[in-house]
């Protein structure tokens, strides 16, 4: 049984491990929240995936959800899907950390932990948040695996980040000449559900970029190509991220500014080394394009 946290991320990273998993015949259990989404929730059930109610905030729901379970993948973060009562340090960090705790005390075999780039390191709550689990989770003596993708295309080029490429707008953070290995979640769960159980990934951590390092004016090339229509940018200079992240008034916003000055810095991730061990075909940004105008989605 493999426990899923995060399954109903509004990214959808955690709902396709699920997916994935289930499609190898795999039973699958997801931690579900009380206030998750109906239709994300419904889609679960439709996979054949056992939900247990629950919360990364309450320690004794985590050892129900664990036990019985030989494996457990969290991708839950609050800095997509952050709802009342919600912080970086009570989910990411506190609840993170409870829940490695819980999978230890429930006698679980291995833990996936979704973190992020190495790259992607300056001192703000959710990078702290997210480098302490992982040293938590390194002592703990539970088998584990750290996956360390960089920025997913599915966020930071979409709406949510100001990449509105149905309205041919977008916000470039910094420079815009900074590349970046663009991630497909798609990918990245993909590498998690591959983890499971390969001797490779024991104790092992893994950075993880897409096919190529692409600016974001880069990636703004590409859309106007796929969409065949010209962008207007706003650009936010280095200056102004260095205010934005002065004046936050908490972690969940200092988190933010924090992410947009690693983004306006770049990230590139060399992929020979792992791809050589797990290969795959990864997704591009122009598959993205491609795919998101096609769709007519976002």
């Amino acid at each position: 049984m493999y426990l899923v946290v995060g399954a109903t991320g509004p990214v959808g990273l955690g709902g396709t491990i699920c997916r994935l998993l289930r499609d190898r015949g795999e039973a699958v259990r997801a931690l579900v929240r009380p206030t998750a989404s109906p239709s994300r929730v419904a889609e679960l059930q439709r996979m054949g995936v056992e939900l247990v109610e629950g919360d990364l905030k309450n320690r004794a729901s985590l050892d129900g959800a664990c036990h019985g379970a030989s494996a457990v993948v969290s991708t839950a973060s609050v800095m997509v899907s952050r709802q009342a009562g919600d912080s970086v340090e009570t989910v990411d960090e506190n609840g993170q950390s409870n829940l490695v705790d819980a999978a230890r005390a429930a006698g679980v075999e291995s833990f996936v932990f979704v973190s992020f780039s190495r790259h992607i390191d300056r001192d703000f709550p959710f990078r702290n948040a997210k480098r302490a689990v992982e040293r938590h989770l390194r002592q703990s003596g539970l088998t584990w695996t750290i996956l360390r993708p960089t920025f997913y295309m599915e966020l930071w080029l979409s709406p949510i980040a100001e990449f509105d490429f149905r309205n041919a707008r977008a916000t470039i953070w910094g420079s815009g000449h900074n590349p970046i290995s663009w991630i497909s979640f798609h990918d990245v769960a993909r590498f998690a559900v591959t983890s499971l159980g390969d001797d490779r990934a024991r104790n092992a951590v893994f950075e993880l970029g897409g096919p190529e390092a692409l600016s974001p004016l880069d990636v703004v090339g590409i859309f106007e190509g796929v969409g065949r229509r010209p962008f207007r940018l706003r650009h936010v200079s280095e200056a102004e991220l260095e205010a934005e992240e002065a004046a936050a008034r908490d972690s969940f916003e200092r988190s933010n500014a924090g992410l947009r000055r690693c983004y306006a810095a770049g990230d590139v991730v060399d992929m020979r080394e792992t791809l050589a061990s797990f290969p795959m075909r990864l997704t591009s940004v122009h598959d993205y394009a491609r795919r998101v105008f096609e769709a007519g989605t976002e």
